[in-house]
């Protein structure tokens, strides 16, 4: 990792955190990021029909627009995702609307999906991507995901849904659909089971072909809503879950003065309630579905947990605002660490070999 990298994210963080998240990208696009080395046999993920270099992948939030797929591609990371893209392009919520909590090592966002709309979102994928046989593009360098969600005003789930999977999947090597995000009024209420299938039955009409399709859900959901919540994923063909999105909670230890700003809430104060949220979703999924596991990931000790409960994959944020590309080889360093000490040669040796129960 170059010396440049390791630097940025203390002259990053004297800047606005928004102004500080431009000039990051601004960077990546001048080719600043470098290229990380080729991962280890050992680190590779199979899930959903694909092949991650490792089991690391960027949450949606970073790349909202699709500037940087290729530069953030080489930092190291097993997969990218970018997004959230609605279908038209809006403002999003007010300035300021991101702010970090580094006493708490966590982030709270307001941002309310502000983007570039799908339309240029799909024109820079087809920039630089190019369809290979099979279907599948290779312009990122590791699998490429879009997070999909719907706009604030004048928006039809069912059809800007399954509108957005059509536009976007000739681009892409998986989708996401976005129910969880706190920043969008009524995003959150479906989650139900109910129309969580009229939707993913919507999708299924318009696209009889796609890329996989995983649902991106709230930490905040009931306990019992998971189940069928599930059941309502398998039964209307989706592919994988990703637990979780951002939080509405603030745990009461928070101490950074930020921590009464409203939005969603991320890094280490939700790492306890994702990873409880994935030992009740492996017990109850049974292998169904993949898991993505998000939410207060900091070490390989963190990585290596959440696989041997199940995960087959995890995004990392807060983490990457805080450390920056640096993050990548301490994680897979300390994740080797970890594997060898448990005496697994392989991930897939590693998952599910954690006891849990629903």
């Amino acid at each position: 990792m170059t010396l440049l990298n390791r630097l940025a994210p203390f002259a990053l963080h004297r800047l606005p955190p928004e102004t500080a998240h431009e000039a990051a990208i601004a960077a990546l696009l001048l080719g600043l990021g470098g290229r990380a080395p080729r991962d280890v046999p050992a680190l590779s993920v199979r899930a959903m029909g694909l092949r991650f270099p490792n089991p690391i992948g960027l949450a949606a939030g970073f790349d909202k627009d699709a500037r940087a797929i290729r530069p953030l591609g080489q930092l190291g990371f097993g997969a990218i995702e970018a997004g959230t893209v609605t279908p038209r392009p809006q403002p999003g919520q007010a300035k300021p609307r991101l702010f970090r909590l580094p006493e708490d090592g966590a982030l709270i966002n307001r941002m309310g999906f502000n983007g570039c709309g799908i339309d240029r979102f799909c024109r820079r994928l087809a920039r630089l991507y190019r369809p290979m046989p099979g279907g599948r593009v290779r312009g990122a360098g590791v699998p490429l995901g879009a997070n999909l969600g719907i706009n604030k005003e004048g928006a039809d789930p069912l059809g800007d849904y399954a509108a957005l999977v059509a536009r976007v999947g000739p681009y892409v090597d998986y989708v996401t659909i976005n129910l969880s995000s706190p920043n969008t009024p009524g995003l959150r209420d479906l989650q139900s089971a109910d129309l969580l299938g009229q939707i993913l039955a919507a999708i299924a009409e318009r696209n009889p072909e796609r890329p996989p399709l995983l649902i991106k859900l709230a930490p905040d959901l009931p306990d019992d809503a998971l189940q069928p919540i599930i059941e309502a994923a398998v039964s209307g063909g989706a592919d994988g879950l990703i637990l979780t999105n951002t939080t509405i909670a603030r745990p009461a230890d928070l101490r950074s003065p930020h921590a009464a700003e409203s939005g969603g809430l991320s890094g280490r104060p939700l790492h306890d309630r994702s990873r409880d949220m994935l030992r009740r979703a492996a017990a109850l999924n049974a292998g169904r579905l993949a898991l993505i596991s998000c939410g207060g990931i900091e070490s390989g000790a963190d990585i290596l947990e959440r696989i041997r409960m199940g995960c087959d994959l995890v995004q990392i944020y807060t983490r990457f605002i805080y450390e920056g590309a640096a993050m990548l080889p301490r994680l897979k360093q300390e994740l080797l660490v970890e594997m060898r000490a448990g005496g697994f040669e392989t991930l897939a040796d590693a998952k599910g070999t954690v006891a849990i129960s629903p």
